[in-house]
């Protein structure tokens, strides 16, 4: 399933990309008697918290939904203000430095462990939502990255079970303040800025993407492509990655983990050929798979 959260009248709405348009999941609980929707997840976190059981009766209350009145819970995909498909995850974990022409790149030697840092939720962003540029930086760069959401509780997991716990995979942009990131040893002022996480459009359960390994990941600007490399150059694998973070802390079902950017970033062009982002600039960040997550930079405005 290509899930989703967007706006309607103010509230957060779950949706289910479908041939006919988006499923308003609220709608169309409305829409037939109670008995039929008992159980049903209506929001994405409900979904999260009830496991591959509220799942699958979503996947049952979709497949069996009437034709007749389809127009009152359908909407057109290019008409709807989406928001960040996880809004409140307890954590955003990122790796740094994790494919290998990215080191390379960057002239920096390849990490023996994953390379952790976070983001927090202020940073989170929509697929269309503008992102403003803070005054206190001249070096914006753009990371395309493959993303996952955990969907159930993981303390210690080998490699092997890794995978059973992520709930989908998402296209994510990790933005970057470059000259706030290297100011020190640690990375946070330059990761943690608003809105500069944008992940979307969908989070796309995991029986869809076979292989999460072997994606092709592309970004561009102003329709330029600039990165275009296949999560198989990673360093450390999705369950490598799961196994590692799970040694250290606890994943808990709505966890987000960005999983490292590929070479062709602007930090990695000589210093003669950097141009950072600028106010109009559009970045579309495509993974196979998971669709194609746009957004806009503009003059932060505070």
């Amino acid at each position: 399933m290509q899930l989703l959260n967007f706006w309607e009248s103010g509230t957060l709405r779950l949706g289910v990309k479908q041939a006919e348009g988006i499923l308003d999941v609220a709608a169309a609980l409305h829409s037939v008697p109670e008995r039929a929707a008992e159980a049903v997840p209506a929001t994405l976190r409900e979904l999260l918290d009830g496991g591959e059981a509220a799942l699958g009766r979503l996947r049952e209350f979709v497949g069996n939904l009437p034709v007749q009145g389809e127009g009152a819970f359908y909407k057109e995909e290019d008409s709807l203000e989406f928001a960040p498909f996880v809004a409140d995850p307890g954590k955003i974990i990122c790796i740094g430095l994790n494919y290998r022409r990215h080191a390379e790149e960057t002239g920096m030697p390849l990490p023996e462990y994953p390379i952790l840092f976070s983001k927090f939720t202020n940073s989170l962003a929509g697929h269309g939502m503008e992102v403003p540029l803070p005054g206190t930086t001249q070096k914006v760069d753009y990371e395309a990255e493959l993303g996952i959401v955990i969907g159930r509780t993981a303390k210690n997991v080998s490699e092997e079970e890794a995978l059973d716990a992520v709930f989908g995979y998402f296209a994510a942009n990790d933005l970057s303040a470059r000259d706030l990131q290297t100011r020190t040893s640690q990375w946070l002022a330059g990761k943690s800025c608003d809105r500069f996480a944008p992940a979307g459009p969908y989070v796309v359960t995991k029986d869809e993407v076979e292989n999460p390994g072997l994606l092709r990941i592309r970004s561009s600007v102003n329709g330029e492509v600039r990165q275009d490399s296949n999560t198989s150059d990673m360093i450390f694998n999705c369950q490598q990655i799961i196994s590692y973070i799970s040694g250290c802390m606890t994943l808990t079902p709505g966890d987000i983990i960005l999983t490292g950017t590929p070479e062709g970033v602007v930090m990695g062009y000589p210093p003669e050929q950097q141009i950072y982002l600028q106010p109009g600039d559009e970045v579309t960040v495509e993974i196979e798979k998971l669709g194609s997550l746009t957004n806009r930079m503009i003059a932060d405005k505070a």
